[in-house]
């Protein structure tokens, strides 16, 4: 047996007794990485989309549209970092699983790359992770793993690595350091590039939701690094806390249950969320992120799940907030994926009814603004 085939585990914070230069090992790690960095090269670059708004106005709403990478959304390019990251910081190994806490989409994104070089995947999530998205893990070759109390997943899934001798990959703790944010094709860069034939080329604002906050800390950062005047808002569902701790500086703010709108909303503040970074926040009740991918289908034809309706009704507002204000420019914010893995929940009007939502005014309101540029009071 080898010297890696006898190792116990190493996880972040770890140490391993193990030869970094056995050569079994390091030609396993040489196929690995260049097998990841081939699937970005494969890769083309995501569709950024105009929301339709009339031409008067002098504003150009903009979608970047992440549902359209292999595993299907904005989790493709975090789950890609992370396993170069863990790969060639000696975390992830040959025969042993990776494990991440994750509430369905990076899992995917995971169980994609982990089959990609070959080591098993394990996903810790809340039992109320939608079918869909169960299935997709699966049929990435994934397993997963249910908690009832969504505040555990973290514990159960370090518990498991160490049950397993895997890694726990905790994307929110590495997501904000593992994207390099100066550039590199990251998704800032991107939406800049994208840009830049279009009449408005920087963004008045670009509006980011926070799930980890690892893609909100990357544009934040790339605005700051290469001196736009972008401004960045991050807008937050109920039942998490990133607001109430970016608008009191209490690093310790938490939530007692956990959000409607998956894939964004955290429970604790997360590492990865960078508060400093942020320009500014808006909290977003969840019938007002669901009335919003209603209107995008409306609008261009497109289903999307809740996170990108958080979004899309921060980022109207904004927009409604420049039309008031006389100003023009260019807003942009995400489309994170497909609402096709939510036909039972945010396209359901009995889930809407069975969890008390009732959309009809939030829509009343995307209506009136879209006809007459002013947002009801």
């Amino acid at each position: 047996m080898s010297t890696v085939e006898q190792a116990e585990p190493a996880g972040a914070a770890g140490t391993i007794d193990v030869d970094r230069s056995d050569p079994e090992y390091r030609s396993w790690l040489k196929d690995a990485v260049r097998k990841v960095q081939a699937d970005a090269n494969r890769s083309a670059d995501t569709h950024l989309l105009r929301f339709p708004l009339p031409e008067q106005w002098g504003i150009d709403l903009y979608l970047k549209d992440e549902s359209t990478h292999p595993t299907g959304s904005l989790k493709h390019r975090l789950a890609r970092s992370l396993f170069l990251y863990g790969l060639c910081n000696g975390w992830i190994r040959p025969g042993k699983p990776v494990i991440e806490a994750s509430s369905g989409s990076t899992a995917v994104s995971e169980a994609y790359f982990a089959s990609l070089v070959g080591v098993p995947f394990i996903a810790v999530m809340p039992r109320t992770t939608s079918p869909e998205k169960i299935r997709l893990i699966e049929f990435q070759g994934g397993r997963c793993h249910f908690v009832d109390d969504s505040r555990k997943m973290y514990e159960e899934a370090a518990a498991l690595a160490v049950q397993t001798g895997g890694h726990y990959m905790d994307q929110f703790t590495y997501a904000e350091r593992a994207t390099d944010w100066r550039g590199n094709n990251n998704i800032a860069e991107s939406i800049y590039q994208q840009l830049r034939l279009e009449r408005y080329p920087e963004p008045a604002w670009i509006v980011a939701t926070a799930g980890t906050g690892g893609t909100s800390a990357t544009i934040a950062r790339y605005v700051h690094y290469m001196q736009f005047d972008t401004r960045i808002c991050v807008p937050d569902p109920e039942n998490s806390c990133f607001f109430e701790g970016w608008t009191t500086g209490n690093a310790l703010a938490s939530s007692d249950c956990g959000s409607r709108i998956e894939g964004i909303g955290r429970p604790r503040m997360e590492p990865s969320f960078v508060p400093g970074a942020v320009d500014r926040m808006m909290k977003v009740p969840d019938a007002a992120s669901v009335a919003a991918v209603r209107a995008l289908e409306n609008a261009i034809g497109r289903k999307a799940g809740g996170s990108t309706g958080t979004g899309l009704w921060s980022a109207l507002k904004i927009v409604a907030e420049m039309v008031a204000q006389g100003r023009t420019g260019s807003v942009v914010t995400l489309i994170c994926d497909p609402g096709e893995r939510y036909l039972d929940k945010y396209y359901s009007d009995d889930w809407l009814a069975e969890q008390g939502l009732d959309i009809t005014p939030y829509s009343a309101t995307i209506d009136e603004f879209l006809r007459t540029g002013a947002w009801p009071d």
